[in-house]
């Protein structure tokens, strides 16, 4: 029988007052309390993480894993080091070139109890740390279109059950379990489905997509300008106006209100679709100045956003950032991995 751990990420603050998690705090921040690019924990998180005391479907789950025999270790990580901690539950035997490296016949399994898709990137994130090896010490049974092996699958447990309404999270669009019943026993008797996961030159990586721009207090959105390359096309070279960028590795930024951005999101294609939308002004039969919103689509393997002046804000996996430099993002096929019925 499997061990499991069901591991929920805390919200707990270090003595200065910062987020002393990591990204564990409330869905989305890097090792010093700041969003990936500066910002703070994800707003509207709150209330999932106002206690450590594990949440009823938390509970559940473990109720239901126990009732069929498995060992269930519950985890409230406060750090990254407890994190990686649990992680560590899930690393191979030793190899002769001295890399941590993942057991694909382990017996442990793993649920993330996730209140946001920035609480479910901060485990994969971990992961990546963890297992993907310097480019100096890449051993040649690494896949050629990889910088990472197989990550370990995980299960994902939504602890917010109106996310997978009308608001959909990513395990709602991967047509995930919710019900803690149903997640215990994808755990126990489920298949592997593989997932490509995004990395960036920042570090950190991308489960579903990124959206860039921004509106004024009334709504209106902002112009701003950068250069959108993927492989070797580009969208736009940042001398012309943008209301918006879409990354998409999922769909979870496939529109921005009645205009579609992304047409074919897949997240198991091997494939990034990137989407700028550009006013454009054109004159009708009679003469007449009108705008239009013309969206240019582009697939690949890679894709930069440069922006050309100030700060661009934007949301990755719903936790908000500003970038203020170039950013790449490159696939890594079918690298993570959902337990799925």
């Amino acid at each position: 029988m499997y061990d499991v751990v069901l591991l929920t990420l805390s919200s707990e603050r270090d003595a200065s007052g910062g987020c002393g998690s990591g990204e564990a705090c409330c869905g989305g921040a890097d090792a010093t309390g700041a969003g990936v690019d500066g910002t703070g924990p994800t707003p509207g998180d709150a209330d999932s993480c106002a206690t450590d005391r594990p949440r009823v479907p938390v509970l559940a789950c473990a109720d239901a894993l126990t009732a069929r025999g498995a060992r269930v270790q519950m985890v409230t990580a406060r750090s990254d080091a407890e994190i990686d901690a649990v992680l560590a539950q899930l690393d191979g035997p030793a190899r002769p070139d001295g890399l941590t490296w993942p057991d694909a016949d382990g017996k442990t399994r793993l649920v993330v109890a996730t209140a946001s898709d920035g609480q479910l990137r901060a485990v994969l994130r971990r992961l990546v740390r963890r297992y993907a090896p310097a480019p100096s010490r890449r051993p040649a049974d690494l896949r050629g279109d990889r910088t990472l092996p197989d990550l370990p699958p995980v299960a994902v447990l939504p602890l917010d059950p109106a996310r997978g309404g009308a608001q959909r999270d990513l395990a709602a669009q991967l047509g995930l379990p919710r019900d803690p019943a149903a997640v215990a026993a994808a755990v126990l008797d489920g298949t592997l489905r593989r997932l490509d996961l995004l990395r960036n030159d920042g570090g950190s990586v991308t489960l579903d997509g990124a959206l860039f721009g921004a509106a004024d207090d009334a709504g209106r959105p902002l112009h701003w300008r950068a250069r959108v390359e993927v492989d070797d096309t580009v969208l736009t070279n940042g001398d012309e106006p943008l209301l918006a960028c879409a990354v998409g590795n999922a769909g979870g930024y496939a529109s921005l209100d009645d205009v579609t951005l992304l047409a074919s999101p897949d997240p198991a294609d091997g494939q990034v679709e990137v989407a700028v939308a550009v006013p454009v002004v054109v004159r009708s039969a009679w003469g007449r100045k009108r705008v239009r919103l013309e969206v240019r689509r582009a697939r690949g393997r890679a894709v930069s956003v440069l922006p050309r002046e100030g700060k661009v804000p934007y949301l990755d996996d719903g936790v908000e950032g500003e970038l203020t430099r170039k950013r790449s993002w490159w696939v890594e096929p079918g690298a993570w991995a959902v337990w799925v019925v």
